[in-house]
């Protein structure tokens, strides 16, 4: 069974979409005896209950989703971090190779047949 308050958002949500689709109706089915269109008075308690209904729709929509985005972004800041940890991590360990193997990389760069001796042999 569903609580009150969400039978009533329900209902709300179910009478603006009457509104709605009243307000927005097209002509008259074409089948129907031809009778000469009168202008329709929308009265200023009717478009003042259908601009109430259409505030109130954007206002659930609105809080939903900065109630998702409050939820998620701790998560998406925790994976963007991860991502920054692991390519720290990725780019230590690349440093400390260079910086352990440079004899090497350095002896080897200075062997060729037509320099002096290296000292590094």
């Amino acid at each position: 069974m569903r609580p009150a308050s969400d039978a009533h958002q329900s209902r709300l949500l179910y009478e603006l979409c009457a509104l709605l689709l009243t307000v927005l109706r097209a002509s008259p089915d074409d089948g129907a005896v031809a009778r000469p269109l009168l202008p329709r008075h929308v009265t200023p308690a009717g478009v003042a209950s259908m601009l109430l209904g259409a505030s109130m729709a954007l206002m659930l929509c609105g809080s939903v989703t900065f109630m998702l985005g409050f939820f998620l972004m701790p998560w998406v800041v925790g994976l963007g971090f991860l991502f920054l940890f692991v390519g720290f991590i990725t780019n230590l360990s690349g440093i400390w190779r260079d910086i352990i193997l440079w004899p090497s990389v350095a002896c080897s760069a200075s062997d060729s047949p037509k320099e002096a001796p290296s000292p590094c042999t």
